[in-house]
Parts: C-alpha cells; sequence; structure tokens
C-alpha cells in the first residue's frame, strides 16, 4: 500500500506534540493509515490527499462498516489534531 503525500507532515506534526504515532498502511485489507494514542485515548486516523476529497476506497469503506468503534478521515495536520483534542 501507498501512503499519501501528506502523510510523513502529520505523523511529524503528531508526534511533536507528544502523539504516539504507529504508522499501519502497510496492513491492507481497508485498515486505516495510523493507530496513535493520545493521553489515555486511541484513535484510527484514514489520511486521504484534498485532491481525493477524502474520499474512502472499497476495502477501506467494509473495514469502516465492520469496525465497532470510530475512523477519522484526515486531510491536513489541523483536521488530525481536531480528532485527537490537541487545538
Amino acid at each position: 500500500m501507498r501512503s499519501d503525500n501528506n502523510q510523513q507532515e502529520i505523523v511529524k506534526a503528531l508526534r511533536a506534540i507528544g502523539v504516539s504515532v504507529a504508522i499501519t498502511n502497510q496492513v491492507g485489507c481497508g485498515f486505516p493509515d495510523l493507530v496513535c494514542g493520545y493521553r489515555g485515548k486511541n484513535y484510527l486516523i484514514e489520511i486521504k490527499n484534498k485532491e481525493t476529497y477524502g474520499k474512502l476506497n472499497t476495502e477501506q469503506l467494509i473495514f469502516r462498516d465492520k469496525w465497532n468503534g470510530k475512523i477519522a478521515v484526515v486531510t491536513s495536520v489541523d483536521e488530525a489534531y481536531e480528532i485527537i483534542g490537541a487545538l
């Protein structure tokens, strides 16, 4: 699996504020790109480029629909901060 071109920037920014980040885009089967831990909570985050309008592919949609938790889709550092409550 390839990563979106904004993944490195988002990962670097999250780690800079103390977020634990596991890059999981190689897992496949629709699993989100990042597993993040911040202030005792875990977050599954899918990174998309703005050009794709945050559109999930078929595998990602299936995974999301079967997952009994939340999965956030972000296109920027600010969106990632907002998801984890760091703004």
